[in-house]
């Protein structure tokens, strides 16, 4: 346990990482303004009530069992990058013979190979996200999430093992794709721009607030912007009761718009409507109630449909 506890305070050290420092340190600034401009007071956002909810409580103690769970479960199954990216080479290789595009500097290279990827996974992690939605077996797990009764950017990690396998899986499909395609097509010249070691849009999108997501604080973009770029409270919308089947992109607002299921913030500000996060919270109160109802409620299914 002590091991999983120093794992989990690394993560305030490591940029890929949600809850790095300098992200949670940006957050917090951006709430602060935010507050302090809309006459907010900070006393809510900083009380006990909220920080030690039960519900929240229950995603500090989840979030270093996460790391037990990868490292033991999650990290041995999902495939690696460049397994995928080596068949995508060969694969194109094979089926078109060798090609080698010299018209593009190396920055340009660059520059769309960063863009592509951050593209293509957002898209497909869209996607993902909207079919853990739709069908019935999946919502069981990503249930998990929804579960949160209060949000805090600890609540990111409130995810099911079997969720987190698929998203890994996405992960290492998508970059694994593009990367063998960029390299059939460019060769060694393929590389990301990088800021600390992270791909530099990824990084300023989490340096923009990204912890606010998971949060009480409604930050909100202008209408124009909601229909480009997720804001802190769309995401928040999809956390309630009443908008859980909205905004499923994780950086892009692109792709709900484009396929029917964006939620601007615009209506919901001016109705003042209170928000009820967490969908069947009493059914998610413990560790061992977040890992296995799922499982048991999928059996019940399958039982009743016997």
């Amino acid at each position: 346990m002590e091991t999983n506890i120093l794992e989990a305070l690394n993560a305030l050290f490591e940029p890929n990482k949600r809850i790095y420092w300098l992200y949670i340190v940006s957050s917090a600034l951006i709430a602060l303004v935010y507050l302090r401009y809309f006459k907010e007071s900070a006393r809510v956002h900083l009380s006990a009530k909220l920080w030690l909810h039960k519900s929240a409580v229950l995603d500090y103690k989840y979030f270093v069992l996460s790391f037990f769970l990868k490292t033991i479960f999650i990290v041995p199954i999902v495939f690696g990058i460049n397994e995928v990216s080596i068949f995508t080479y060969d694969f194109l290789l094979e089926q078109y013979g060798f090609v080698k595009v010299t018209a593009l500097s190396y920055t340009q290279i660059m520059t769309l190979f960063t863009l592509t990827l951050f593209v293509v996974s957002d898209f497909t992690r869209y996607w993902l996200h909207r079919v853990m939605h739709t069908i019935p077996f999946l919502w069981e797990f990503h249930k998990v999430h929804h579960s949160a009764k209060v949000l805090t950017p600890i609540t990111f990690y409130r995810v099911h093992p079997i969720e987190n396998i698929l998203f890994g899986m996405r992960y290492s499909l998508s970059t694994g794709v593009v990367s063998g395609v960029f390299i059939y097509l460019f060769g060694s010249m393929v590389g990301v721009v990088e800021i600390l070691g992270v791909n530099a849009l990824l990084f300023l999108f989490l340096l923009a607030g990204s912890n606010l997501r998971h949060s009480h604080i409604k930050v909100s973009y202008p209408l124009g912007i909601e229909n480009i770029f997720i804001s802190p409270l769309q995401h928040q919308l999809h956390h309630t009761t009443k908008y859980f089947d909205k905004n499923y992109g994780g950086y892009l607002a692109l792709w709900d718009k484009l396929f029917g299921s964006l939620q601007t913030s615009k209506s919901v500000l001016a109705s003042k409507e209170k928000l009820r996060f967490g969908v069947q919270t009493k059914s998610f109160q413990t560790l061992s109630a977040l890992l296995f109802t799922p499982f048991q409620n999928i059996f019940k299914g399958i039982h009743y449909a016997k």
